[in-house]
């Protein structure tokens, strides 16, 4: 028996789906044995598949989430931030990223952290309205590093 796909290659291999003779280089090893490339597509774990129902479920929970914590976060630090900022907007990034996977049923992948990360930045932009500043003030170090706090933990706990 040849290969299908190697012609010059005797093989005894068949694949598990559709019985077409495969080589050992040409085989694709899943769980359920040996397939042919055209029978064993690369398929995502469902929990990094992310369609646009869901990129949209998360883009609203980020969104509410980042504009009510924000809101929390001006009320609590109404003037610039120190170490104690800090440690809010990991609690805020943590909270917004819980929300994402609440309302995503706990998926997790790439794009849903980038949206969690804009429901961080969502979440500063309304702490500088609710505290009257500049939507985006050019002194605010703390509160830049405060974003990148909070939307790097939301990230990280988003990641697997």
């Amino acid at each position: 028996m040849q290969c299908a796909r190697h012609p010059k290659v005797e093989t005894g291999l068949t694949c598990g789906r559709c019985e077409t003779p495969i080589c050992p280089r040409c085989a694709v090893f899943t769980d359920v044995g040996a397939r042919c490339p055209t029978c064993a597509p690369a398929r995502k774990l469902p929990q990094f598949e992310i369609g646009p129902v869901y990129l949209l479920r998360a883009a609203a929970a980020a969104l509410a989430a980042g504009v009510g914590l924000g809101a929390v976060w001006g009320t609590l630090l109404p003037g610039r931030i120190g170490i104690f900022g800090l440690l809010l907007a990991a609690l805020i990034g943590y909270l917004i990223a819980g929300a994402v996977s609440a309302a995503t049923n706990h998926k997790s992948g790439t794009p849903l952290q980038v949206v969690a990360a804009g429901g961080a930045i969502a979440a500063y932009l309304v702490r500088n309205v609710v505290i009257g500043d500049d939507i985006l003030p050019s002194d605010d170090l703390f509160g830049y590093v405060a974003v990148i706090v909070a939307g790097a933990v939301a990230i990280s706990r988003l990641r697997y």
